[in-house]
């Protein structure tokens, strides 16, 4: 993939990131509780992935919404962290959001500095990552929606799944298994054509 030109971003605070070969940049990883933050970063990280998971208790009863996770046994109380190289000049670095609502709180200094993120949707549970696009907007961050594919979801058309969500046509919406080590690189690699779209554009306008 040519990323020729991409050091030149349409986002002044966040040039430095990827200024004369810095290639290194920051890039959130976000969604609603249990829709696969933890298992995309492990999956596509090419080091051992740095998780801050705590097994879930009684004592979180009537805190975190459980409904269509039922299962679920542990969560994501801090970040996630890993590291993927998509060529030898641009190396992601990747930070996991915690999804449940007691931990948002932790999200404003998590996106500090990042250049983009990937926002992933259970479409089984379109409510729980209302909050993280929402945030991404508020705080500035140029996202895409990964569509976590989950084996007893049903499908549905993308043009559905985005009048729902309430976002742009400018916004790209991909499908994803974050289990796949391959189907969780093609996600970044949309986010960072999407950024350099958004970059190419916003030079032409100036």
């Amino acid at each position: 993939m040519d990323f020729n030109g991409f050091d030149q971003p349409a986002f002044p605070q966040r040039a430095e990131a990827l200024h004369s070969g810095s290639r290194s940049v920051k890039v959130m990883v976000a969604g609603g509780f249990g829709t696969g933050k933890t298992t995309m970063v492990g999956s596509v990280s090419e080091i051992v992935p740095l998780t801050t998971e705590e097994t879930l208790t009684q004592a979180t009863v009537g805190l975190d919404d459980l409904v269509g996770v039922a299962d679920k046994k542990s969560t994501t109380v801090s970040l996630d962290f890993g590291r993927i190289s998509l060529n030898e000049q641009l190396v992601l670095y990747l930070f996991g959001t915690p999804g449940q609502e007691r931990f948002w709180f932790l999200w404003n200094g998590l996106c500090k500095g990042a250049l983009g993120a990937v926002v992933l949707v259970d479409t089984r549970r379109l409510r729980s990552s209302f909050r993280a696009i929402e945030e991404m907007e508020r705080l500035g961050v140029p996202f895409v929606i990964a569509l976590n594919v989950f084996p007893d979801a049903r499908s549905h058309p993308v043009e559905e799944v985005r009048e729902a969500l309430a976002v742009p046509l400018h916004t790209p919406i991909v499908t994803c298994d974050a289990r796949d080590r391959v189907s969780s690189r093609d996600v970044l690699i949309a986010l960072i054509r999407h950024l350099k779209e958004r970059s190419v554009s916003a030079l032409e306008t100036r």
